[in-house]
């Protein structure tokens, strides 16, 4: 129904002159994410209130990045919870966004959002606590040393434990890690190929620690070969975002560092932290 309206939509356009509308629309056609026909019914909600065709644009951006992302959960947009969105806006920090971007992400996101429980689509206790961004003005701080020690000792499954110490003695973005293929890993040299960045689309070489080569060399003895993702999850063939995170706070809550807000991006900054304190110049970090 929805791709007959859009086409429409292409059709009157050829007569008439393109409306902003009509631009996201015609963008919308093309995109694979989950509840396209809300996206669509609140875009048009959006225009028939006279809002600007920039808020239009920014709106379309914000939920395109969201339903991006939450497409890897595997799930229907109707039983979104509020972990998705916190794991979308941690993923937006580890890309490297700086806080005035997450917000408008946050704002556009929760007014889909509340117009969805508007039309008894969502449930209304899905926002009923206001979601507090964590981000800090300044960079996330480190993990202390000895909460490093106490998580490390609670990780009992091999596959998290090459994940996690992957993430803490290379530095690279979960959303790197989580992408990687079994061709990026060097275990001969000890060493990590990225092809491209998340932020700049730049790629790098990153070097295995002692630890972290022999987590990693445990779990690619035993993993599915047949996999192409060194890290997957049941059903799909690379582990998501949403599911890295559960991971990283189920093992912070078994560690009893739960009360200390930490997030799966702060092991990033517990490894520049730790080059810092090794002699490592900033502007070579």
């Amino acid at each position: 129904m929805i791709q007959g309206r859009l086409f429409t939509n292409q059709l009157q356009a050829r007569r008439y002159p393109q409306t902003a509308l009509d631009a996201v629309l015609e963008r919308l056609i093309a995109l694979d994410v989950p509840g396209k026909s809300h996206v669509e019914n609140y875009l048009r909600h959006k225009w028939r209130l006279n809002h600007k065709p920039r808020t239009l644009s920014s709106t379309f951006t914000s939920l395109m990045l969201f339903l991006t992302f939450y497409r890897g959960s595997g799930k229907r947009l109707e039983d979104i919870g509020r972990s998705d969105i916190e794991a979308f806006l941690e993923h937006e920090q580890d890309r490297g966004m700086n806080i005035s971007t997450v917000r408008l992400r946050l704002a556009c996101l929760s007014a889909f959002l509340h117009y969805l429980m508007e039309q008894d689509i969502l449930p209304a206790s899905l926002l009923k606590k206001t979601i507090k961004l964590k981000l800090p003005e300044t960079l996330p701080r480190a993990i202390n040393p000895k909460d490093v020690r106490k998580l490390l000792v609670v990780i009992d499954r091999i596959r998290d434990r090459a994940l996690i110490l992957l993430l803490l003695r290379t530095g690279i973005r979960i959303g790197e890690a989580l992408s990687l293929t079994v061709h990026a890993i060097d275990m001969r040299d000890k060493k990590v190929h990225l092809h491209q960045g998340e932020k700049n689309s730049m790629g790098r070489v990153v070097y295995l620690s002692h630890d972290a080569y022999f987590a990693v060399k445990r779990w690619l003895s035993v993993r599915d070969r047949r996999r192409e993702a060194i890290f997957y999850g049941q059903g799909s063939q690379a582990l998501c975002y949403s599911a890295a995170r559960s991971l990283f706070l189920r093992y912070i809550r078994r560690a009893h560092l739960d009360h200390k807000g930490y997030t799966v991006h702060c092991l990033r900054h517990t490894f520049a932290s730790e080059l810092l304190n090794a002699g490592m110049r900033l502007e070579v970090l």
